[in-house]
């Protein structure tokens, strides 16, 4: 046997392992079945649906007839990702339109918002669920930390822009897509923007701990309207938000034939955004977090009402919605 072969098997046995230990193998997960006209009639919102669970959850909404708004940076991407949702759900489905946004752009953010108000009659459902996961240190379009810009920010703002349409279109659902990554976060507000020093593992769980913060306190300010918002973890989904994990070369085979068996696909990480955009079972629930289409008993930090308002308050300065 080579050097090469033996460490391979070496490093790869290692990884293995360590993936058993992190994440259990994965139960089978139950796949939602609705009535085929749920959604007619109704439009939706999905971020990042050119890829991973956005795409996923894009497919199954227009299976249900939804219209479909898919919201992605990559145009190209999406054009391709459309093709393929429409070549797979059938004779009988709904519409699919492609916008530009770019979430590390506010301006980029304000553009869509604009097209989107003084287009669209009515949003029922807006899921934001684009992101980035611990990328290395760079800055938004705006000088913000990338991951908090992504994955808070631009959907702070996205949301901010878009809800006097919702408000006007309700009942309507807002669905933020967390991770379960935030219970190894905190919301450093001496540095918010990792301007002292950048942990790309603790910035993305700060992000993640913003995104449940921002549903906790949206609820509130939503209290007496018939817009809700909740949030979800998926759980560890095959995607390509880890593209920028670091795995050792001789280990990425066995790797990425290990997540065939402990992650989920992104048709099974799509089902709890899925059910929080179309079930009857969650109309009129606001400000909760589900994991596997239940609520989810968060971590104290994650109910900090304190917290949440003061996030709130510098995140609406952040993006420019205060002077």
């Amino acid at each position: 046997m080579s050097t090469a072969v033996l460490i391979a098997a070496v490093v790869g046995g290692g990884v293995l392992l360590l993936m058993r230990r992190l994440f259990p193998r994965r139960k089978v997960v139950k796949l939602l079945q609705y009535p085929t006209d749920t959604m007619r009639g109704k439009t939706v919102i999905v971020t990042g649906a050119n890829c991973g669970i956005g795409m996923a959850l894009a497919g199954e909404l227009l299976k249900l007839r939804a219209r479909v708004i898919m919201a992605c940076r990559d145009l190209r991407s999406a054009e391709e990702a459309a093709q393929d949702l429409k070549r797979r759900a059938g004779p009988e489905q709904g519409e699919v339109v492609i916008k530009h946004l770019d979430l590390a752009s506010l301006r980029s953010v304000r553009t869509f918002c604009e097209e989107i108000n003084k287009e669209e009659p009515k949003i029922d459902v807006l899921v934001n669920n684009a992101g980035v996961f611990q990328c290395p240190y760079s800055k938004t379009e705006d000088g913000l930390e990338m991951q908090l810009g992504v994955n808070h920010l631009g959907h702070f703002l996205l949301t901010h822009l878009l809800l006097d349409l919702l408000k006007a279109s309700s009942p309507s659902r807002i669905v933020v897509v967390s991770s379960k990554l935030y219970k190894y976060g905190k919301i450093n507000f001496d540095d918010l923007n990792s301007e002292s020093n950048y942990n790309k593992a603790a910035c993305y769980s700060q992000s993640k701990l913003a995104n449940l913060l921002f549903t906790l306190e949206l609820a509130h300010q939503l209290e007496g309207t018939e817009v809700t918002v909740n949030a979800l973890t998926p759980g560890m989904v095959r995607t390509r938000l880890g593209r920028h994990v670091q795995i050792p070369l001789l280990a990425k085979p066995l790797f990425h034939l290990g997540s065939w068996f402990f992650l989920k696909s992104p048709l099974e990480g799509a089902q709890t955004p899925l059910y929080l955009a179309c079930s009857p079972e969650v109309k009129g629930v606001s400000g909760k977090c589900f994991a596997n289409c239940e609520e989810e008993e968060l971590m104290a930090k994650a109910t900090d009402r304190e917290a949440a308002k003061k996030l709130w308050d510098i995140s609406r300065r952040m993006v420019g919605l205060t002077e």
